[in-house]
Protein backbone atom coordinates (compact mmCIF):
# COMPACT_ATOMS: atom_id res chain seq x y z
CA UNK A 1 0.00 0.00 0.00
CA UNK A 2 1.70 3.63 -0.64
CA UNK A 3 0.19 6.72 1.16
CA UNK A 4 1.13 10.17 0.99
CA UNK A 5 1.25 11.83 4.05
CA UNK A 6 1.35 16.01 4.52
CA UNK A 7 2.76 17.38 8.29
CA UNK A 8 5.02 14.42 7.84
CA UNK A 9 7.48 16.48 9.79
CA UNK A 10 5.07 16.54 12.60
CA UNK A 11 4.86 14.59 15.84
CA UNK A 12 1.87 13.01 14.41
CA UNK A 13 3.46 12.49 11.15
CA UNK A 14 6.32 11.25 12.30
CA UNK A 15 4.93 8.88 14.24
CA UNK A 16 2.72 7.62 11.75
CA UNK A 17 5.11 7.36 8.47
CA UNK A 18 7.24 5.25 10.92
CA UNK A 19 4.30 2.94 11.89
CA UNK A 20 2.88 2.24 8.82
CA UNK A 21 6.43 1.41 7.26
CA UNK A 22 6.99 -0.77 10.08
CA UNK A 23 3.51 -1.85 8.94
CA UNK A 24 4.76 -2.73 5.15
CA UNK A 25 3.06 0.47 3.65
CA UNK A 26 5.16 2.48 1.29
CA UNK A 27 4.76 6.32 2.70
CA UNK A 28 6.35 9.54 1.89
CA UNK A 29 5.82 13.03 3.56
CA UNK A 30 5.23 15.94 0.85
CA UNK A 31 5.42 19.33 2.01
CA UNK A 32 3.01 22.17 1.44
CA UNK A 33 4.84 24.96 1.69
CA UNK A 34 6.88 23.88 -1.34
CA UNK A 35 5.53 23.15 -4.99
CA UNK A 36 3.88 20.59 -4.55
CA UNK A 37 1.71 17.88 -6.92
CA UNK A 38 -0.11 14.84 -5.82
CA UNK A 39 1.87 11.54 -7.10
CA UNK A 40 0.38 9.18 -9.12
CA UNK A 41 0.05 5.35 -7.90
CA UNK A 42 -0.79 6.08 -4.47
CA UNK A 43 -3.67 4.75 -2.82
CA UNK A 44 -4.17 7.23 0.19
CA UNK A 45 -3.41 10.55 1.33
CA UNK A 46 -3.69 11.64 4.66
CA UNK A 47 -3.83 15.44 5.62
CA UNK A 48 -2.06 16.56 8.61
CA UNK A 49 -1.04 19.73 7.97
CA UNK A 50 -2.84 22.13 9.67
CA UNK A 51 -1.95 25.43 11.79
CA UNK A 52 -2.78 24.26 15.67
CA UNK A 53 -4.84 25.63 17.91
CA UNK A 54 -2.86 28.28 19.89
CA UNK A 55 -3.86 28.67 23.47
CA UNK A 56 -2.10 31.93 23.99
CA UNK A 57 -4.35 33.80 21.13
CA UNK A 58 -1.00 35.31 19.37
CA UNK A 59 -2.13 33.90 16.17
CA UNK A 60 -4.26 36.37 13.59
CA UNK A 61 -7.49 34.60 12.75
CA UNK A 62 -6.70 34.69 8.78
CA UNK A 63 -3.69 32.21 9.32
CA UNK A 64 -6.22 29.34 10.41
CA UNK A 65 -8.26 30.04 7.79
CA UNK A 66 -5.42 30.79 4.93
CA UNK A 67 -4.30 26.85 5.97
CA UNK A 68 -6.56 25.32 7.67
CA UNK A 69 -9.05 25.57 5.00
CA UNK A 70 -7.91 26.79 1.82
CA UNK A 71 -4.84 24.56 1.93
CA UNK A 72 -7.54 21.94 2.38
CA UNK A 73 -9.63 22.92 -0.55
CA UNK A 74 -6.93 23.27 -2.61
CA UNK A 75 -5.73 19.59 -1.50
CA UNK A 76 -8.94 18.05 -1.89
CA UNK A 77 -9.61 19.22 -5.22
CA UNK A 78 -6.19 17.88 -6.51
CA UNK A 79 -7.16 14.66 -5.09
CA UNK A 80 -10.90 14.26 -6.57
CA UNK A 81 -9.05 14.73 -10.15
CA UNK A 82 -6.40 11.96 -8.89
CA UNK A 83 -6.10 8.28 -8.78
CA UNK A 84 -5.66 7.98 -5.22
CA UNK A 85 -8.80 6.16 -3.57
CA UNK A 86 -8.78 7.67 0.20
CA UNK A 87 -8.34 10.76 1.66
CA UNK A 88 -8.02 11.41 5.24
CA UNK A 89 -8.51 14.93 6.93
CA UNK A 90 -7.26 15.31 10.13
CA UNK A 91 -9.92 18.25 11.65
CA UNK A 92 -10.63 17.99 15.35
CA UNK A 93 -13.16 17.66 18.32
CA UNK A 94 -12.68 21.27 18.44
CA UNK A 95 -14.17 21.90 15.18
CA UNK A 96 -17.34 20.69 16.64
CA UNK A 97 -17.60 21.93 19.98
CA UNK A 98 -15.33 24.17 22.55
CA UNK A 99 -16.91 22.31 25.41
CA UNK A 100 -19.19 19.29 26.12
CA UNK A 101 -22.23 18.53 28.00
CA UNK A 102 -22.07 14.91 28.81
CA UNK A 103 -20.22 12.44 25.82
CA UNK A 104 -19.68 14.16 22.89
CA UNK A 105 -20.73 12.13 19.39
CA UNK A 106 -20.38 12.56 15.91
CA UNK A 107 -23.48 13.93 15.37
CA UNK A 108 -23.22 16.80 17.87
CA UNK A 109 -24.54 19.97 16.06
CA UNK A 110 -21.50 22.04 15.35
CA UNK A 111 -20.88 25.42 17.03
CA UNK A 112 -17.22 26.25 17.48
CA UNK A 113 -16.40 29.47 19.09
CA UNK A 114 -12.53 29.69 18.03
CA UNK A 115 -10.83 30.48 14.75
CA UNK A 116 -9.16 27.14 14.68
CA UNK A 117 -12.09 25.32 15.56
CA UNK A 118 -13.97 27.42 12.79
CA UNK A 119 -11.78 26.90 10.10
CA UNK A 120 -11.49 22.74 10.39
CA UNK A 121 -15.43 23.14 10.64
CA UNK A 122 -15.43 25.36 7.24
CA UNK A 123 -12.86 22.88 6.24
CA UNK A 124 -15.06 19.65 6.66
CA UNK A 125 -18.21 21.39 5.49
CA UNK A 126 -16.06 22.02 1.88
CA UNK A 127 -15.11 18.36 2.14
CA UNK A 128 -18.74 16.98 2.36
CA UNK A 129 -20.62 19.29 -0.31
CA UNK A 130 -18.39 17.58 -2.52
CA UNK A 131 -19.59 14.72 -4.75
CA UNK A 132 -17.13 12.03 -4.00
CA UNK A 133 -16.43 9.75 -7.31
CA UNK A 134 -16.92 5.67 -7.43
CA UNK A 135 -14.25 3.98 -5.53
CA UNK A 136 -13.26 6.75 -3.23
CA UNK A 137 -13.70 7.33 0.31
CA UNK A 138 -13.53 10.24 2.91
CA UNK A 139 -12.49 10.27 6.35
CA UNK A 140 -12.56 13.68 8.29
CA UNK A 141 -10.93 12.45 11.17
CA UNK A 142 -11.76 13.96 14.76
CA UNK A 143 -9.09 14.06 17.19
CA UNK A 144 -9.21 15.07 21.22
CA UNK A 145 -6.10 15.40 22.84
CA UNK A 146 -3.15 13.73 20.89
CA UNK A 147 -0.37 11.95 23.04
CA UNK A 148 2.64 10.23 23.33
CA UNK A 149 6.85 9.77 23.91
CA UNK A 150 8.15 12.88 22.18
CA UNK A 151 5.33 15.08 22.29
CA UNK A 152 5.47 18.50 24.50
CA UNK A 153 2.01 19.57 25.40
CA UNK A 154 -0.25 20.39 28.95
CA UNK A 155 0.67 16.69 30.04
CA UNK A 156 4.26 18.24 30.51
CA UNK A 157 3.36 20.98 32.49
CA UNK A 158 1.19 18.85 34.49
CA UNK A 159 4.37 16.35 34.71
CA UNK A 160 6.27 19.22 36.36
CA UNK A 161 3.69 20.12 39.01
CA UNK A 162 3.87 16.65 40.16
CA UNK A 163 7.87 16.41 39.82
CA UNK A 164 7.50 19.74 41.98
CA UNK A 165 6.00 18.36 44.55
CA UNK A 166 3.43 20.66 44.53
CA UNK A 167 0.15 19.37 45.60
CA UNK A 168 -3.09 19.72 43.15
CA UNK A 169 -5.38 22.46 45.14
CA UNK A 170 -8.65 21.81 42.66
CA UNK A 171 -8.78 18.20 43.63
CA UNK A 172 -12.67 19.15 44.81
CA UNK A 173 -13.82 19.27 41.10
CA UNK A 174 -14.43 16.46 39.51
CA UNK A 175 -14.26 15.78 35.91
CA UNK A 176 -13.91 13.75 32.63
CA UNK A 177 -11.56 13.55 29.70
CA UNK A 178 -10.86 12.07 26.87
CA UNK A 179 -6.96 11.55 25.67
CA UNK A 180 -5.77 9.33 22.80
CA UNK A 181 -2.26 7.72 22.86
CA UNK A 182 -0.14 8.11 19.53
CA UNK A 183 -0.17 3.91 19.42
CA UNK A 184 -4.19 4.11 19.28
CA UNK A 185 -4.10 7.04 16.52
CA UNK A 186 -1.65 4.95 14.91
CA UNK A 187 -3.62 1.60 15.01
CA UNK A 188 -7.06 3.41 13.57
CA UNK A 189 -5.38 4.99 10.64
CA UNK A 190 -3.76 0.95 9.83
CA UNK A 191 -7.18 -0.35 10.36
CA UNK A 192 -9.04 1.81 7.96
CA UNK A 193 -6.54 1.71 5.37
CA UNK A 194 -6.69 -1.58 4.93
CA UNK A 195 -10.67 -2.38 5.47
CA UNK A 196 -11.98 -1.32 1.95
CA UNK A 197 -15.55 -1.59 3.87
CA UNK A 198 -15.55 1.20 6.23
CA UNK A 199 -18.21 3.64 4.43
CA UNK A 200 -16.81 7.57 4.02
CA UNK A 201 -17.80 9.50 6.77
CA UNK A 202 -16.92 11.66 10.46
CA UNK A 203 -14.78 9.48 12.76
CA UNK A 204 -14.11 10.09 16.71
CA UNK A 205 -10.58 9.30 17.75
CA UNK A 206 -10.18 8.99 21.32
CA UNK A 207 -9.12 6.53 23.96
CA UNK A 208 -11.39 3.70 25.26
CA UNK A 209 -11.84 5.11 28.85
CA UNK A 210 -12.10 8.75 30.05
CA UNK A 211 -9.90 10.33 32.75
CA UNK A 212 -10.43 13.05 35.36
CA UNK A 213 -7.76 15.47 36.37
CA UNK A 214 -7.64 14.15 39.41
CA UNK A 215 -7.00 10.54 38.32
CA UNK A 216 -3.99 12.03 35.59
CA UNK A 217 -2.33 12.96 38.75
CA UNK A 218 -2.45 9.54 40.52
CA UNK A 219 -1.11 8.27 37.41
CA UNK A 220 1.62 11.00 36.96
CA UNK A 221 2.42 10.39 40.63
CA UNK A 222 2.68 6.46 40.43
CA UNK A 223 4.90 6.78 37.25
CA UNK A 224 7.46 9.42 39.09
CA UNK A 225 7.34 6.87 42.15
CA UNK A 226 5.51 9.87 44.23
CA UNK A 227 2.43 9.48 46.21
CA UNK A 228 -0.46 11.85 44.50
CA UNK A 229 -0.95 15.24 46.41
CA UNK A 230 -4.27 15.60 45.84
CA UNK A 231 -5.92 18.73 47.79
CA UNK A 232 -9.54 19.16 48.72
CA UNK A 233 -9.68 22.93 49.04
CA UNK A 234 -14.03 23.61 49.30
CA UNK A 235 -15.07 24.57 45.65
CA UNK A 236 -17.15 27.74 46.87
CA UNK A 237 -14.02 28.93 48.42
CA UNK A 238 -11.97 28.20 45.11
CA UNK A 239 -14.40 30.04 42.88
CA UNK A 240 -14.40 32.63 45.15
CA UNK A 241 -10.81 32.90 44.61
CA UNK A 242 -11.49 32.44 40.71
CA UNK A 243 -13.66 35.65 40.57
CA UNK A 244 -11.67 37.71 42.91
CA UNK A 245 -8.90 36.75 39.76
CA UNK A 246 -10.92 38.38 37.74
CA UNK A 247 -10.67 41.63 39.04
CA UNK A 248 -7.28 41.67 40.58
CA UNK A 249 -4.06 39.35 38.43
CA UNK A 250 -3.92 36.46 40.26
CA UNK A 251 -2.56 32.71 38.92
CA UNK A 252 -6.32 32.06 39.18
CA UNK A 253 -9.04 33.46 37.70
CA UNK A 254 -12.46 32.13 36.18
CA UNK A 255 -11.31 31.17 33.18
CA UNK A 256 -8.56 29.30 34.19
CA UNK A 257 -10.08 27.59 36.39
CA UNK A 258 -12.73 26.60 33.79
CA UNK A 259 -10.40 24.97 31.65
CA UNK A 260 -8.46 23.02 34.58
CA UNK A 261 -11.84 22.22 35.53
CA UNK A 262 -14.21 21.19 33.18
CA UNK A 263 -14.93 17.77 31.34
CA UNK A 264 -14.34 16.92 27.29
CA UNK A 265 -15.70 13.13 27.12
CA UNK A 266 -15.37 12.02 23.31
CA UNK A 267 -17.21 9.00 22.44
CA UNK A 268 -14.92 6.76 19.86
CA UNK A 269 -17.92 4.15 19.65
CA UNK A 270 -18.58 4.89 15.70
CA UNK A 271 -15.07 3.76 14.41
CA UNK A 272 -14.87 0.82 16.77
CA UNK A 273 -18.63 -0.42 15.20
CA UNK A 274 -16.98 0.19 11.87
CA UNK A 275 -13.88 -1.44 12.52
CA UNK A 276 -15.78 -4.75 14.64
CA UNK A 277 -13.79 -4.39 17.30
CA UNK A 278 -14.21 -4.18 21.18
CA UNK A 279 -11.66 -1.97 22.89
CA UNK A 280 -8.35 -0.30 21.23
CA UNK A 281 -5.20 -2.12 21.53
CA UNK A 282 -3.56 0.42 24.30
CA UNK A 283 -5.69 1.73 27.26
CA UNK A 284 -5.81 5.53 28.65
CA UNK A 285 -4.36 4.48 31.70
CA UNK A 286 -1.06 2.60 29.55
CA UNK A 287 -0.84 5.20 26.74
CA UNK A 288 -0.78 8.25 29.13
CA UNK A 289 1.84 6.12 31.54
CA UNK A 290 4.24 5.65 28.29
CA UNK A 291 4.01 9.11 27.78
CA UNK A 292 4.62 10.47 31.59
CA UNK A 293 8.10 8.04 31.78
CA UNK A 294 9.41 9.47 28.41
CA UNK A 295 9.33 12.67 30.27
CA UNK A 296 11.83 11.06 32.74
CA UNK A 297 14.65 10.65 29.72
CA UNK A 298 14.39 14.58 29.19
Amino acid sequence: MNVIITGASGFVGKNLLKYLEDNQCNSIGISLRANWKLSRNFDALIHLAGKAHDTANTSADEEYFKINTELTKKLFDEFIDSDIKDFFYFSSVKATADTVDGVLYENHSSDPKTPYGKSKLLAEEYLLSKEIPTGKRLFIIRPCMIHGPGNKGNLNLLYKVVEKGIPWPLASFENQRSFLSIDNLNFLILQILKNKNINSGIYNFADDDFISTNKLIQIISKTSGRKPKLLKISKGLVISIAKLGDKIKLPLNSERLKKLTESYAVSNAKIKEALQISKLPVSAEEGLTKTIKSFQTK
